[in-house]
Order: C-alpha cells, then sequence, then structure tokens
C-alpha cells in the first residue's frame, strides 16, 4: 500500500512548485483582465469592467496595434534569417562538411551568453562614438561611420533582429545538424552516384527527409520571438518612440510603469492565443516523429 502511494507522494513536491509559480499566476492574470487594475490606486483590483480591457485594447489604442506590428515583424525576420543561417551552418558541420571544426568553436560564444548580456553587449558595441561596429565601418567603409544606429526607428529594429539571430543560431543550427544525422546516408549517396548535383541533392533528397526538423525549429522559434522582452528591453527599451516595442515591452511598459495591471493582463492573454496554436503544431509535430 506504501508502494502503490509513495510514487505521488515523491511527485507531489514539484506539483505544487509547478502549481505555485505557473498555474495560479497564469489564472490570476487572466482573472485580473476583466478588472479595471491599478496599483496605484487602494482596493486592488478595484471594479469588473468584463471584456473593456479587451476591446480598448482592439479598438482604442493603436499603441497597441503598433507592437502587435513590430513584433509580427520580428517573429518574421529572426524566423526567417535564424533558420537559413542555422541550416547553413548545420550543413558546414554535419558529417564530411568543411570547417566543421572552427565553426564548432564560434558557436560556443553567443550559446553562452543570455538575451540580456547579448542586448547589452549590441548596445554597446553599435554606440556611435566608441562602438566596435562604427569602427569597422569606419575603417572599411567610411560613410557608414558614426551613424546612430539605434536612435533611428529602421535601424534599431534591423539591430533588434540582428542580435536575436546572432544568439539563435547555436541552438537552431545543433537540432538540425541532429536532424541531417538522422538522414540515411544510402539515400545520398545513390543520388551521388546517379550523378545528381550537390544541389539537387539538397533539394530533392535532404531537405524533404529534413522537413519535420525544420517545421520544428520555425516553431520553436516562433514561440520565443513572439515572446522576446529582455533583449529588446536591455537594446533598445522599445525605442526610439515605439519602433521596436514588442507585445511582452507593452505589457511590461503598461503595467509596471503605468501599474495598470488589469489591462496589461487582459494584452498578455491576447499574446497566449497564438501561443496556443504554436504550441498545439509543436507538441503534433513532436509527437507524430515519436510514434513513427
Amino acid at each position: 500500500m506504501r508502494d502503490r502511494h509513495l510514487k505521488y507522494v515523491l511527485v507531489l513536491p514539484a506539483i505544487l512548485v509547478v502549481f505555485a509559480t505557473a498555474v495560479w499566476p497564469l489564472f490570476e492574470s487572466l482573472r485580473l483582465s476583466f478588472y479595471f487594475g491599478k496599483l496605484s490606486r487602494p482596493n486592488f483590483p478595484q471594479d469588473f469592467i468584463g471584456l473593456e480591457n479587451y476591446t480598448w485594447a482592439f479598438l482604442e489604442e493603436p499603441a497597441f496595434w503598433n507592437s502587435v506590428w513590430v513584433t509580427a515583424s520580428y517573429t518574421f525576420y529572426t524566423v526567417v534569417l535564424t533558420t537559413l543561417c542555422a541550416l547553413g551552418l548545420a550543413l558546414l558541420l554535419a558529417p564530411g562538411g568543411k570547417l566543421r571544426r572552427g565553426v564548432q568553436m564560434l558557436l560556443i560564444i553567443p550559446f553562452a551568453m543570455s538575451p540580456a548580456l547579448i542586448g547589452v553587449s549590441f548596445r554597446f558595441m553599435f554606440n556611435p562614438e566608441f562602438g566596435l561596429f562604427d569602427a569597422f565601418f569606419g575603417f572599411v567603409f567610411p560613410p557608414l561611420a558614426d551613424i546612430s544606429w539605434l536612435s533611428d526607428p529602421t535601424l534599431a529594429f534591423w539591430v533588434c533582429i540582428m542580435a536575436d539571430v546572432w544568439g539563435w543560431i547555436p541552438f537552431l543550427t545543433l537540432v538540425l545538424i541532429g536532424g541531417l544525422a538522422s538522414i540515411p546516408r544510402d539515400t545520398i549517396e545513390a543520388a551521388q552516384v546517379d550523378g545528381a548535383s550537390g544541389w539537387r541533392v539538397l533539394k530533392d533528397v535532404t531537405l524533404p527527409q529534413l522537413a519535420p526538423v525544420l517545421a520544428v525549429v520555425i516553431i520553436l522559434k516562433s514561440i520565443f520571438s513572439l515572446k522576446t522582452f529582455d533583449q529588446v528591453y536591455m537594446l533598445t527599451n522599445g525605442g526610439p518612440g515605439t519602433a521596436t516595442q514588442t507585445l511582452s515591452h507593452y505589457v511590461y511598459f503598461n503595467g509596471l510603469k503605468y501599474s495598470n495591471i488589469g489591462y496589461s493582463a487582459a494584452v498578455a492573454w491576447l499574446m497566449v492565443i497564438p501561443m496556443i496554436f504554436l504550441t498545439y503544431a509543436y507538441a503534433k509535430f513532436v509527437f507524430r516523429k515519436r510514434e513513427a
């Protein structure tokens, strides 16, 4: 009798921790999203207002739609660029690939850095007075020197994308290397014996067999890009203006700077909607792969 219940007793502390740190805050934020909640006022939360926070975001708040556009653009460009760069590096690092040892050493550097540290590093590197990139461009292409990269809305947006791509390439490369290693060598060798060029082998043999792994990589990167915060916060803090203000930063900005917790909780739950679909797609691909 004791042995039968022991497994539940052992797992109970982990369940309580998950409930206290994830489940309860999640449902508490959902409850707050239906209230007018200002931390600066007494009796928090104040008044039940139903869906008013949601309708305000959709119909009355242009800053919300700006953050939606920024997040969607940021997600699209980071996913596409990171996947392409990671795929290229994975092909180089695959068994028999060229420059394998040198690229592996370079991958260690961004892989070991936190997103916040990457944001701080890029902020200093793009400083127009003493930044590394300013000195490099001044030496290689002087017209690009002395540019205030983080003061221009378009340039600041692309600097954020560059920092994210640089930080995520190592992880996605390692995942794709594992995918390439699972491809049977017989199919590639058979195509080469038939006289297929390297491009035809890649297009007709390697990529179709790598498609499930690529799908998982794209979905996983999309999830993390949609909820990005720390890197943007440390690099541009959503500026200049709101040019790089993602949805996560918008939630932080309204919730902690203006103490509008109810509205921020509503916007955060609007972020949950695409996350649910992406998470479902990710789980579907992973479980289908395991069953196969």
